[in-house]
């Protein structure tokens, strides 16, 4: 088969090397001057910014990629383990090293409060048992209403309908501690508030398979995939914007994708790893979308966006670790303002990504590389960001100044900036949301985009907007299902 994958972020490549290994022919489409997606590399003055991801688990879903070729990971890329998997830092100067030992988590719990070890135990059971469960459903296609009817009794045994932070609240007391366990959805796109308690098992995730780093950074491991994808046969077109998949009037089935100076790409089978709701609105004819039409999509719930600043220092920062989270004087109302509210918040919540404590060649020798991560609503705020971008980023600085690296203003050598602009303009998201759909659970499993399309049988999904979500492995587990569903499809019309 032919087959067309729009897009080259993890899902896109994922699906594609299990699609040409599998002996189909395939064309990667990428808007961009290189591969990744969201995971775009930034270089500058002698500094490497990973623009994207840069949190990576469940490493087994790379090597299974490089498998398929018949390749090892280690012969393309380094991933080394990161210890602590982040630093959680408080207001009142507390910091939590966030790790997979519990003996050393249970240890830091006692000195945060010792009432809550006990409290802890009961929650990393519950995380587990939901693990154990929901684990394996990453890699199902909930193509069918029964196949959510089938987990549903053991989704509410437990209790998957609350939210994350929720279920953590009914075990653990100290406001620090909740905070450190329920973080994990903003890393998906979702409020902790209201992200179905299905993604705690984030929390065993992580501890079960640890958090690692490919030296060189994110885009080293896109790169990786690229040429393992490439050494198969498969081709890629950077430079290259699709405008519109092009749907049969008779068949209503894809036949290909046009592209932008008009040029056509034949194809049996199309795979989407834009952003689902921009490939239903601006590359379908709305004639063929009925379940998916205007009304619909411009109704579900979008998550929120992120001003991430990337930044070089031509000094060194040694105290601080590669992944840094930097909580702030509120947390429930500050997610209210960025989901809820919609609006710009005078503080905030930071992710500070620091690779050179890993990997110093990302610098300059004596040089440090960054970038500071703020969730900030998507474009549903009409927050006006060519007017409160450069306001929003002295004061990130300034915050980053007088709490954590002293005198940085002065050591700032090269800065580049996105926004929710970049997001919709650049990424084609829809509002500007930095994660597509937002992971609630109204909008999970079957109640999420579908990988294979409900509209045009022959047109899949992959990445953040479809199931199972956002996150390496949610995208990487996408591009998987999407292979297997044309594997499945095209033994059925054999």
């Amino acid at each position: 088969m032919d087959i067309v994958v729009i897009g080259s972020g993890f899902g896109g490549l994922s699906a594609a090397i299990r699609l040409q290994a599998g002996g189909h022919r395939v064309t990667i489409v990428e808007k961009r001057d290189r591969a990744g997606g969201r995971a775009y590399v930034y270089q500058q003055q002698g500094f490497t910014f990973d623009g994207g991801p840069t949190i990576i688990t469940v490493p087994h879903l790379i090597d299974e990629l490089f498998a398929l070729a018949g390749k090892k990971t280690a012969d393309y890329v380094k991933l080394v383990s990161l210890e602590p998997f982040y630093n959680v830092r408080f207001p009142d100067g507390s910091v939590f090293h966030y790790n997979n030992s519990t003996d050393y988590l249970i240890e830091q719990i006692r000195d945060f409060n010792p009432a809550d070890v006990a409290g802890y135990q009961r929650f990393a059971k519950a995380a587990n048992a939901i693990f154990e469960k929901g684990l394996p459903l990453m890699e199902q296609s909930f193509s069918r209403f029964t196949d959510m009817l089938n987990v549903a009794p053991d989704l509410i045994r437990l209790q998957t309908y609350k939210s994350v932070a929720g279920l953590v609240n009914q075990y653990i007391q100290d406001e620090r501690l909740r905070q450190v366990f329920s973080f994990h959805p903003l890393l998906i796109g979702g409020n902790p508030f209201q992200s179905t308690a299905i993604y705690a098992m984030i929390h065993k995730l992580e501890q079960a398979f640890g958090i690692w780093f490919p030296m060189g950074g994110t885009g080293a491991l896109v790169q990786a995939l690229v040429q393992v994808f490439q050494e198969l046969g498969g081709q890629l077109l950077l430079n290259r914007s699709v405008t519109e998949i092009v749907v049969d009037e008779k068949t209503k089935r894809a036949t290909g994708v046009r592209l932008e100076r008009g040029e056509v790409l034949k194809a049996d089978a199309v795979v989407s790893n834009a952003d689902v709701v921009f490939t239903y609105l601006n590359l379908i004819p709305q004639k063929f979308r009925r379940k998916y039409n205007d009304r619909r999509v411009k109704k579900m719930r979008y998550s929120m966006s992120l001003f991430v600043l990337y930044f070089g220092t031509n000094r060194q920062y040694p105290e601080m670790a590669h992944h840094e989270i930097l909580m702030g004087t509120r947390y429930r109302e500050l997610m209210r303002d960025i989901f809820v509210r919609q609006q710009l918040a005078e503080d905030f919540a930071l992710y500070l990504h620091h690779p050179t404590a890993t990997d110093p060649s990302l610098a300059p020798p004596g040089c440090d590389c960054w970038y500071v991560l703020s969730p900030v609503p998507n474009l549903g705020s009409q927050t006006d960001w060519r007017v409160m971008a450069k306001p929003y980023r002295n004061k990130i600085i300034e915050y980053l100044e007088q709490h954590y690296l002293p005198d940085l203003s002065k050591h700032i050598v090269t800065e580049h900036y996105i926004d929710p602009l970049h997001f919709r303009d650049t990424l084609n998201s829809y509002l500007g949301s930095a994660f597509s759909v937002e992971p609630i659970l109204t909008q999970s499993a079957w109640f999420r985009p579908h990988n294979r399309s409900e509209d045009i049988p022959n047109l899949y999904f992959v990445g953040a907007g479809t199931h199972p979500g956002a996150g390496l492995p949610g995208v990487m587990s996408s591009g998987k299902i999407a292979a297997r569903l044309i594997e499945e499809s095209q033994r059925a019309r054999v």
